[in-house]
């Protein structure tokens, strides 16, 4: 897909995103009690408890797209991207973009970290919540020594079921809470 189609695409799904609500709350799945401080403002599963000797530094809301490629006939995850505010700002003012890595850099000091997966809540319906451990950091800032972040309060980002051809791109719009950590001093 030319990249000009792709920009338009992500843009779109962004402009789409932008319009729907964050939930600010979701019920915690069967057999998985919160674990994490309540004052985040989403129920955190078990699973996805950050380990202790970290101390949460930012709560974010996010709204982007998951963009999916088509690969042998199937969808396949290409890339998120994504725009973060503070939980209670409700202008909605960014502070940090999410994007392919998965990397956050924060819009207001450059500062960024880059993560992986350790662990997943599955949601019906939702791109699964994780617990993401940080591989690197740069930058003093926002994102300086953060050592975990969490993505919960997942809405919509699903991948098509349909059937895909060629080089097929397609931008699912999604919500997300993002939480973050550093180690406690």
């Amino acid at each position: 897909m030319k990249l000009t189609t792709r920009l338009t695409l992500t843009t779109a799904a962004l402009a789409t995103a932008a319009v729907a609500t964050l939930s600010g709350a979701t019920a915690a799945t069967a057999g998985q009690a919160a674990a994490q401080p309540a004052h985040i403002g989403v129920e955190v599963p078990a699973a996805l408890k950050v380990p202790d000797g970290n101390r949460l530094t930012g709560v974010y809301s996010a709204e982007g797209v998951q963009t999916y490629t088509c690969a042998d006939g199937a969808w396949k995850l290409l890339e998120p991207a994504a725009t973060l505010w503070a939980r209670n700002d409700r202008s909605h003012r960014p502070v940090a973009l999410h994007s392919r890595g998965p990397v956050w850099v924060s819009t207001r000091d450059g500062s960024a970290v880059n993560a992986t997966a350790v662990a997943n809540s599955p949601k019906a319906g939702t791109i699964p919540e994780l617990l993401l451990r940080s591989t690197a950091t740069r930058g003093e800032g926002t994102f300086a020594d953060v050592s975990y972040i969490q993505r919960l309060g997942t809405h919509g980002g699903v991948a098509p079921t349909t059937a895909c051809a060629g080089t097929d791109q397609t931008a699912v719009p999604y919500s997300a809470t993002y939480v973050f950590y550093k180690p406690a001093k």
